[in-house]
């Protein structure tokens, strides 16, 4: 999820404590779990700090080993220790249980996602999306906003406001997964060319009733389409293609941190006076006719590196950044 959701979740989950005796006896007790349980529910995402190092850091490590099961296990500690240091006197296992319950939520909720995590590590390193929740979902941070505020003016004890919440957002979830299942059942019989051995990759996007829909009917081609009102319709069709200066481009850091971390790339090759253009791209982002997620190398006649860009395109960001048009 966003930033901004697991924030929510984060006060949110302090709210829920309240159902614990032990918070709502103790006021301290309620403000290290509020403390604890914001920090628990961001920790995870504090790789993102990769990004200063770059950005296929970022990429071939975000949402891996910060997600994974030590890591839980660790960042509950962590902050455990620091809170009970500040908060000396409170009780450190309610604490941590508290702590312990931001961190797995943030890990599990993650699961549901597009982009997917490592959440298993160390048993597997496989990236795990289950594409259920979109990364920003109106619903559950809306919820969240309107229950806060509600806690905040004391219009409603946070025990059983959050335990209702958080039990109407557990049936919102099984609804979600529900739906994709049937989604999914469903592609194979709208579609006219199905093939027992075409696959199908079923995206929610920010709207509930509409799913963006990657079907791979060979390694190298992907047909892209949307599943709306009940309707599906295809949209564009991309095929890899192959070229030596594309298999050269899979030397480069930034394309290895690229197809480490989806399996549903796609290369195309350009050849310029200068040299050649590679950029491949992940076929599940669509947006406004573009895939905004990419990984470009130049490289001379030689195929030797002249730059590169990894990561979310914009408008030109791309060609300002390696200055294509220069060359």
């Amino acid at each position: 999820m966003d930033t901004g959701t697991h924030l929510v979740v984060g006060l949110g989950l302090a709210g829920l404590a309240y159902v614990d005796p032990a918070v709502a006896s103790d006021p301290a007790l309620a403000t290290a779990v509020l403390i604890g349980t914001v920090l628990g529910s961001q920790a995870p995402d504090s790789d993102g700090l990769l990004r200063f190092r770059s950005n296929a850091a970022y990429i071939r490590n975000h949402r891996g080993k910060s997600h994974s099961l030590p890591a839980v296990a660790i960042w509950t500690v962590l902050i455990t220790l620091v809170l009970a240091v500040l908060f000396r006197g409170v009780s450190v296992v309610h604490l941590g249980l508290w702590v312990f319950i931001a961190v797995a939520l943030h890990v599990f909720s993650d699961l549901f996602n597009t982009y997917g995590t490592q959440a298993f590590r160390p048993i597997t390193d496989k990236w795990i999306s289950w594409n259920i929740i979109h990364i920003f979902d109106p619903i559950i941070f809306s919820t969240h906003l309107i229950a806060i505020f509600l806690w905040s003016v004391r219009l409603a004890p946070p025990a059983q406001l959050f335990l209702t919440l958080y039990g109407l957002l557990a049936i919102y979830y099984a609804w979600r997964t529900l739906v994709h299942a049937n989604v999914s059942a469903r592609l194979k019989l709208q579609d006219p060319h199905y093939q027992p051995d075409h696959t199908y990759i079923l995206i929610p996007t920010i709207h509930l009733y509409v799913w963006n829909v990657v079907k791979r009917t060979k390694p190298d081609h992907y047909t892209i389409g949307e599943f709306r009102g009940g309707k599906l319709r295809w949209v564009d069709q991309v095929r890899c293609e192959q070229h030596p200066a594309i298999d050269a481009s899979k030397e480069h850091p930034d394309v290895q941190a690229f197809l480490y971390f989806t399996s549903t790339a796609c290369a195309e090759a350009k050849e310029h006076s200068w040299g050649y253009e590679v950029r491949w791209t992940d076929v599940r982002y669509r947006h406004r006719k573009q895939y905004p997620f990419v990984a470009v190398v130049l490289m001379d006649k030689q195929f030797r590196p002249i730059d590169s860009y990894v990561g979310w395109r914009s408008e030109g960001r791309v060609e300002k950044k390696l200055k294509i048009s220069t060359y």
